[in-house]
């Protein structure tokens, strides 16, 4: 199974939105990929910022997958990628 960008943002959205406790659409995600520190991102709640690393994506997506879809995920699971987006295999 293949999320989309659109998806891992979601899963990020809702994470932080349970965590902080505030409405997912006051969360605002933007997805990264770097050479020195991979995949990352920067995470605005309620106009505060905070960039996340590789290991708060991945469990941002192990919830959603649990939450959206009811499979239970683990990250050796789960690989990202990046073409024109990013992107997240989960493999069965």
């Amino acid at each position: 199974m293949r999320l989309s960008m659109d998806e891992i943002v979601n899963a990020v959205c809702l994470h932080f939105a349970e965590r902080k406790g505030v409405k997912p659409t006051d969360v605002e995600v933007q997805l990264q990929w770097d050479e020195d520190y991979g995949y990352t991102a920067e995470v605005w709640v309620l106009g505060r910022s905070q960039y996340i690393v590789e290991a708060n994506l991945l469990e941002a997506i192990e919830r959603y997958m649990f939450t959206e879809y009811g499979r239970r995920v683990f990250r050796e699971q789960i690989r990202l990628g990046l073409d024109d987006e990013i992107w997240a295999d989960i493999a069965d």
